[in-house]
């Protein structure tokens, strides 16, 4: 697969009204695509595809167990490993101090947002989608996570997303990352005396929270295939593992 007219895809389950967001970078690292919408509307663009690596900010399955029987082995009786109900790739990130949500042994117990996680990885297999690495594959997946990739970019814990200086951090760290993207500085040279007491701020030099989400899984993909070295694979790779944008993590960002 030649790097040449390859899209690197980033998709985001965003959940709300546009259940999914995705960003399309280019074989220079520009931002060619970014729209949210339905299942539908993401399998459709990627369907004119020829060439292309999807990074996913879900897990693709439920977890397999083996954190329990970690816990089993170190002497922790049943009762006890309640919070055992997880993957592993979760649980060596926590021990990084990088806190995600756990996926949970039974598809049932799962949040809405990973089945629907589940049901999108399953149908982009159907259509000829391979796992990440697969030989000579011209279409490929794999998983990574928004709050764990944006703290290994930043060699810290993000501020919180949903916040003005939380988006400009995120927009910040991509864009000095060579991502075609705005300028997040550009925001504030548009800031003036007269808009803050107007309330009116130039939000349209920035990106939502989901936005940025997908474009940060873009660049995984993105960096995943061009430099393998750049990039970890935190947990099992049967159970499924989360790739980072970086070629090591920190004992602690706590």
């Amino acid at each position: 697969m030649s790097l040449t007219n390859t899209t690197f895809i980033g998709i985001d389950l965003s959940g709300g009204r546009h259940p999914f967001t995705y960003a399309a970078l280019d074989e220079k690292c520009q931002l060619v695509a970014l729209a949210s919408g339905e299942a539908g509307d993401v399998s459709a663009y990627m369907a004119e595809l020829v060439s292309t690596v999807a990074a996913i900010n879900a897990p693709p399955r439920p977890n397999k167990g083996i954190v329990r029987r970690l816990l089993e082995q170190k002497g922790f009786a049943p009762g006890h490993q309640r919070g055992g109900d997880m993957r592993l790739a979760e649980h060596d990130l926590r021990s990084h101090g990088i806190l995600l949500s756990p996926t949970p042994g039974r598809p049932e117990s799962c949040p809405a947002w990973m089945q629907t996680g589940f049901e999108l990885y399953s149908n982009l297999l159907k259509a000829g989608f391979e796992p990440f690495s697969t030989q000579n594959a011209s279409r490929q997946l794999l998983e990574t996570h928004p709050h764990a990739a944006f703290t290994a970019l930043l060699g810290q814990l993000p501020l919180p997303k949903p916040t003005l200086e939380g988006r400009l951090q995120r927009q910040l760290v991509l864009h000095a990352n060579d991502l075609g993207i705005k300028d997040p500085m550009e925001f504030f040279n548009e800031v003036t005396r007269h808009w803050l007491l107007k309330g009116k701020l130039p939000v349209e030099k920035m990106y939502t929270a989901e936005e940025l989400d997908a474009m940060v899984a873009a660049f995984t993909a993105f960096q995943a295939y061009r430099n393998p070295r750049a990039v970890l694979a935190i947990g099992d790779r049967d159970e499924g593992q989360i790739i980072l944008p970086t070629a090591a993590l920190l004992p602690s960002y706590i």
